[in-house]
């Protein structure tokens, strides 16, 4: 193998998701106190990047990157396996839907216009500290070794395995893009758990809609359990929900989208060397409670970058705080034991507590006060039962983390995020 150039910057970031274009997209916005140099370290192996995928979240204001959002919403629904539905408003929040390619591909142009970033196609086969900083050693397209060095490393890229945790459940899910011959959809609406669809015998399952007009919507069917599906058990279950319970008649599918979100209630490690930080979903970014990430690694980039802007050290925070991760391990546990039924429990919680405060909470942003009021919108004693066991219990090595596939491959394995 021969010898490649060696590349030099303030910050180097390994990994062109979400994660690591956010943290260089907040590092080089104008009104820096200090100007950094950033190395973005993406793979060109087409098999080892993440497919074209959805990212939804909740925010209040304007969109931090109109450009990449394909929807947003005001209103949200539930529906309960009997059928029932809960309307809810949003209040001062907007749900919101990214296209994962436009958010790239803007973030990408943007800081390829940038004097002081270097976006480097390569592999990154090691990743380690170095006398004052750290350095990855990459192999390029043409197989040359690259050598990328900094005073501060963040690695995005999915761990190989998960830290060893006492819950693991799987939210996995295929949808379709679909265009109807007749307006079949409210584009007001986003039809976030549709609890009619079959419950599995172990975990929950709903149907999940979002709205793109009249006529077009991204149609999900997600389960919370154990072990992903075969892509024919999806499909049953995609055409089952379309067909029989949205009734909408004759349609097309424009694309598809699958993935694997690992719920687990294991500690993640935000440090992988003394100059070498963990961001993103490898950094406990996903919550674990519902697998949304977006929102968190928006928050902890911003902290990071705020810090090497004005040129403090890096502080990585906690994507989510002690107590939400407290009670999220509750709830994982309840639901992989059994012991709460699934839809009864999230549509009561969108029944008794209004929606902007279950969003807020979900994104750690409620007061302990709020957090109290929707701990008793839940179903108590097996809940106490879950606290009362959960420090006996034993945190076990986790399996292998999912493996991220190409839209173009065999799905029966699905991986992505959202």
């Amino acid at each position: 193998m021969g010898c490649g150039p060696e590349v030099d910057a303030d910050v180097v970031i390994v990994g062109g998701g979400a994660a690591g274009l956010s943290l260089a997209h907040a590092l080089t916005l104008p009104g820096a106190r200090r100007e950094l140099s950033v190395a973005v370290v993406e793979t060109p192996r087409r098999a080892l990047r993440p497919g074209d995928r959805t990212w939804c979240f909740w925010q209040a204001g304007p969109p931090d990157h109109p450009e990449a959002e394909a929807a947003s919403w005001a209103r949200l629904r539930i529906r309960g396996r009997d059928g029932g539905v809960v309307d809810a408003e949003l209040g001062a929040l907007r749900y919101r839907m990214l296209r994962s390619d436009a958010f790239e591909a803007s973030v990408r142009s943007r800081l390829a216009g940038l004097p002081g970033v270097r976006l480097v196609a390569a592999t990154a086969e090691t990743v380690g500290d170095t006398p004052g900083g750290a350095e990855a050693v990459c192999i390029g397209a043409d197989g040359r070794r690259i050598a990328v060095r900094g005073r501060h490393l963040f690695d995005s890229r999915p761990l190989p395995a998960l830290p060893p945790a006492r819950t693991v459940l799987l939210q996995h899910f295929r949808g379709w893009f679909v265009r109807t011959s007749r307006n079949a959809f409210d584009p007001d609406v986003v039809e976030l758990m549709d609890f009619r669809v079959p419950q599995p015998a172990h975990g929950l399952a709903f149907g999940y809609v979002l709205p793109l007009g009249p006529s077009e919507a991204l149609v999900e069917y997600t389960e919370f359990s154990r072990a992903p599906l075969t892509r024919d058990a999806y499909t049953a279950a995609l055409e089952h929900y379309t067909r029989d319970l949205l009734r909408l008649g004759p349609f097309e599918v424009r694309a598809a989208e699958s993935g694997v979100i690992p719920m687990t209630d294991a500690r993640h490690p935000r440090r992988a060397g003394a100059h070498v930080h963990l961001i993103g979903a490898a950094g406990g970014a996903t919550r674990p409670s519902t697998g949304y990430t977006f929102s968190a690694v928006q928050r902890q980039t911003r902290a990071v970058a705020a810090a090497l802007r004005d040129g403090r050290a890096p502080r990585l925070p906690a994507p989510h705080r002690r107590r939400a991760l407290a009670m999220d391990a509750v709830v994982l546990r309840a639901l992989d034991t059994g012991r709460i039924d699934g839809p009864r429990f999230f549509t009561d919680l969108f029944r008794k507590v209004p929606a902007e405060r279950v969003l807020r909470f979900l994104d750690g942003t409620t007061s302990l006060w709020e957090d109290l009021l929707v701990g008793c919108a839940t179903p108590v004693a097996p809940m106490l039962r879950t606290v009362a066991e959960l420090p006996f219990l034993p945190r076990n090595a986790a399996p292998a983390a999912p493996r991220e596939t190409r839209p173009d491959e065999p799905d029966d394995d699905p991986a992505a995020g959202r």
